[in-house]
């Protein structure tokens, strides 16, 4: 299987992460006009899986390291396979609300607050799991990007319709989403062999703990997703029949989103081998910079707040740079 041979490529790897992981959402955008979150979810969950699956039978079954994807699932133990589904079932859980909180909030609120406060918890877990980097330098980093989440909060209250309940629903299911994300990244590198040099019998390689990772994500979408879809969050329930009236583009558009996140996410498991899970999981949720750039000034998601608002977005902004910043040379 492929092995990142130097920390310089990991980080390359976390900086095309987190474009994808701060993208992924614009297929979202791009069809919410006439295409509900809940049947566009449909398409992304498959979209992880058809990723996860040819990342598996290309770089994950060709190179002289590690074990080949068919070789690992023949040896794989069922705890650590469980450990890599549940961490999709997590995660699954925690993106559908990003999804919502999208839907009501947009991307330049939902992701730097649910991201971010997902980024802090993800750091603090995956450090205290496997302690790679300098203390000091990680956490300050992570220090910069809770005062980032706590601006942009701020922002959006003074951006808010004072009107409605729906933005103070919108934040609130960014925070619940950011609260479980923040702990998906741990069952997945716990499932997997620490040394990806050297594997160890019934531990997985990241090929193979992104593929059931992926398994987690859509069998889980069978009862989260019908659920939402009976239950959402705003607007009418919709039914599967409203889904396969959807046009190519629709699901197109699906399919694309989850093939660009989960390329983001096995980059980053690829990457945490050099890097370390917390600085590789901490630098990829840079996405909240991305997103919230894409929201604000591609979307335009602000363009009737004040210049005080804008002036908090952009310090918002310079306390995410300089916050990963750190996170980068932490190692």
């Amino acid at each position: 299987m492929f092995i990142v041979p130097t920390y310089t490529l990991a980080v390359l790897f976390c900086v095309i992460t987190m474009l994808c992981w701060g993208s992924w959402a614009n297929m979202q955008k791009l069809s919410a006009g006439h295409w509900r979150f809940e049947l566009f979810y449909w398409d992304y969950a498959i979209g992880i899986f058809v990723l996860a699956l040819l990342s598996a039978f290309t770089l994950g079954s060709n190179g002289e390291g590690g074990r080949s994807f068919a070789d690992d699932f023949a040896q794989a133990g069922l705890d650590n396979l469980l450990l890599a589904i549940l961490g999709g079932i997590v995660f699954n859980a925690s993106n559908i609300l990003l999804g919502a909180a999208i839907s009501i909030a947009g991307m330049a609120v939902a992701f730097p607050v649910g991201v971010g406060l997902a980024l802090v918890i993800g750091v603090v877990v995956n450090y205290l799991d496997a302690p790679v980097g300098n203390p000091v330098t990680l956490f300050g980093g992570v220090a910069l990007i809770v005062l980032a989440i706590l601006l942009n909060a701020n922002a959006y209250r003074k951006n808010a319709d004072k009107s409605t309940s729906v933005p103070t629903k919108g934040l609130l299911l960014a925070i619940i989403s950011g609260c479980m994300m923040g702990l998906f990244y741990k069952y997945v590198a716990q499932s997997m062999f620490p040394d990806f040099h050297v594997p160890e019998p019934g531990k997985l390689s990241p090929y193979t703990a992104v593929v059931f990772f992926a398994v987690g994500v859509l069998g889980s979408n069978l009862i989260f997703n019908s659920l939402l879809m009976w239950k959402p969050f705003v607007g009418t329930p919709v039914s599967y029949s409203d889904y396969f009236r959807g046009s190519f583009r629709n699901h197109l558009m699906g399919v694309i989103g989850g093939i660009i996140w989960c390329l983001g996410l096995s980059f980053s498991i690829i990457a945490s081998d050099e890097a370390g899970p917390a600085i590789s999981y901490g630098l990829g949720q840079g996405a909240t910079v991305v997103a919230a750039v894409w929201g604000i000034y591609v979307w335009r998601e602000f363009r009737n707040a004040s210049q005080g608002t804008y002036r908090l977005l952009n310090a918002m902004l310079l306390c995410y740079v300089i916050g990963l910043g750190l996170l980068i040379v932490a190692r």
